[in-house]
């Protein structure tokens, strides 16, 4: 895929619950190796956007492109058929399974005499997690013995192997130490040398600020405005999600307005 062209654009999405906008008129994008932080207060709407995009929830008004096509995405089998993965800030595994049967899980590989396929899962697992965290050695135990960087590692990991191009994360960092956040981090960098891109859920600036390339705020179901990290504070960022508007001089790097919502 052309790195000019948005790996995914959302535009003019609408989302209503009872009548209550969740989501008003939001457009947004992103491209091949990039991070883009979603931020905002809780009920700014981030999440209710991002499950339309994940085939949680349906908009009522809006489209989605993939690859600069319109598809549709009815529930999450859609998104995965476009290559679309979210993960969770409960990580969705078992805890009672090791890595190789969590990779796998649902989807295992079985042998000619219908008998799992263990030696190739487990090789398999050790690939792909390895690549993504060199240092990750636990394969035999329960994933619920992990670490919460080595449990991400894992369900990034399972994304990865079946070929996601769009990731998503769900407060990714949340309940995590330094030490774990900065192992998260590391597998973000590895994900975007592959040219993935990865939207980041997030009510907390300082969680995202230093892994994102661009910051969408929302508020009140509306997209406050997307910028580049490199260009704005900390304060600025605070200002957009308190104050709803765009700091002074900063340029919005996101698609042109949405139309009207229709009636």
């Amino acid at each position: 895929m052309e790195a000019n062209i948005p790996l995914v654009e959302m535009r003019d999405i609408h989302v209503a619950f009872g009548g209550v906008k969740a989501v008003d008129g939001v457009t947004i994008d992103l491209f091949p190796g990039e991070v883009v932080g979603l931020l905002g207060h809780n009920g700014a709407g981030k999440s209710t956007l991002i499950k339309v995009l994940s085939g949680a929830c349906h908009a009522r008004a809006g489209e989605i492109l993939v690859g600069g096509e319109r598809v549709e995405i009815r529930n999450p089998r859609d998104a995965r058929q476009h290559n679309i993965e979210t993960i969770y800030q409960t990580l969705a595994l078992a805890d009672n399974l090791d890595a190789a049967a969590n990779l796998f899980l649902g989807r295992e590989i079985i042998q000619p005499n219908g008998l799992l396929d263990e030696v190739r899962m487990e090789a398999e697992a050790r690939r792909i997690i390895q690549r993504l965290n060199p240092n990750f050695t636990k394969f035999h135990v329960p994933v619920a013995t992990l670490s919460g960087g080595q449990r991400q590692a894992v369900a990034i990991a399972r994304a990865v192997y079946f070929e996601a191009r769009i990731l998503i994360m769900d407060e990714p960092t949340a309940a995590l130490g330094v030490e774990e956040t900065r192992m998260v981090a590391n597998l973000i960098q590895e994900l975007k040398k592959d040219g993935i891109g990865i939207f980041l859920i997030s009510h907390d600036i300082h969680d995202v600020f230093d892994l994102a390339d661009r910051l969408t705020v929302m508020k009140n179901g509306r997209r406050v405005g997307t910028v580049r990290t490199a260009e704005v504070s900390q304060d600025d960022v605070l200002g957009m999600i308190i104050l709803g508007k765009m700091p002074a001089g900063v340029i919005d790097t996101g698609l042109p307005a949405p139309s009207p919502e229709p009636a």
